[in-house]
């Protein structure tokens, strides 16, 4: 039965989120369970798509790339895929009427880690964070309004904000990494390798504002089935750019900023309080 492979498909796409990114899979948990679905299948797509250019060395990425964008568009013609990353994502595409041009996007951001590595103006950096980072947020957005296009346009602006705030939150997290094994430099007009106390006290200070309009415009004003798992997210995010602003510059590059276990949970408590006490 088809039913039975959507919801295997829908599973392994659960699988991937709780694997990849437990603070993710947390936050999704906080979703009403009729949306819980539809995101864990946009984030195995957008995981694998990220997997390939980034972890898969030893392989012909970008023929990887090409073949997965290609099944995808089969998927979507035909209605069903024998993978189930993409059985899944092409159903939640047609359910949520998820447009092209965001999926697009992404994956042009996503073959662009094939070839650039260095991002020199503020325009290129702007188009790669939209395409890695603020459809993605857009694709959730989707989801959350099911449909109604006039809460789609309101919350557009602050969903982009929200997203191109995590992707920045990434980037400096994973520094290390980015710049010593991928060879990338994201921030322009930053010597990453000596990054300094202003260099990094700007990108705060322009993720700060992303999360400022995030919440105040966007956050606030979400369906109740989204508010609540959302602002765990953001909770979440905000915690390690708090961490980011303690740690030196110089130190940034030698470590991988985390946020504990306990202290997750202890964030969780907290920002259930809010919501229940609506604060949120």
């Amino acid at each position: 039965m088809k039913v039975l492979f959507d919801q295997v498909s829908d599973n392994c796409s659960r699988v991937v989120t709780k694997k990849y990114s437990t603070s993710f899979s947390l936050a999704v948990k906080m979703l009403s369970p009729k949306i819980r679905a539809a995101i864990y299948n946009i984030y195995g797509f957008v995981r694998f798509a990220d997997e390939i250019v980034d972890s898969f060395h030893a392989y012909d990425k970008e023929k990887l790339i090409e073949k997965f964008e290609a099944d995808y568009y089969q998927a979507l013609e035909d209605g069903i895929s024998l993978n189930p990353i993409l059985n899944a994502f092409q159903r939640t595409v047609y359910n949520y009427q998820i447009t092209d041009d965001l999926v697009q996007a992404f994956l042009k951001s996503m073959k662009a880690d094939l070839y650039k590595s260095t991002y020199e103006t503020k325009e290129d950096y702007e188009t790669y964070i939209y395409g890695s980072a603020d459809v993605v947020g857009l694709m959730c957005l989707k989801v959350f309004v099911n449909g109604d296009s006039s809460k789609y346009e309101e919350l557009k602006e602050p969903a982009m904000r929200l997203g191109s705030a995590f992707q920045k939150v990434n980037f400096l997290r994973d520094l290390k990494d980015d710049v010593e094994t991928l060879n990338r430099s994201y921030f322009p007009d930053v010597n990453l390798k000596e990054l300094n106390k202003i260099s990094k006290d700007k990108i705060i200070s322009e993720i700060e504002e992303d999360f400022e309009i995030a919440y105040q415009k966007g956050i606030l004003k979400l369906p109740v089935e989204a508010k609540f798992g959302v602002y765990v997210a953001y909770r979440y995010y905000k915690g390690l750019l708090k961490k980011l602003k303690k740690t030196p510059s110089t130190k940034i590059m030698e470590t991988r900023i985390r946020i504990s276990n306990p202290m997750k949970i202890n964030l969780l408590a907290r920002s259930f309080v809010r919501y229940k006490l609506n604060l949120i």
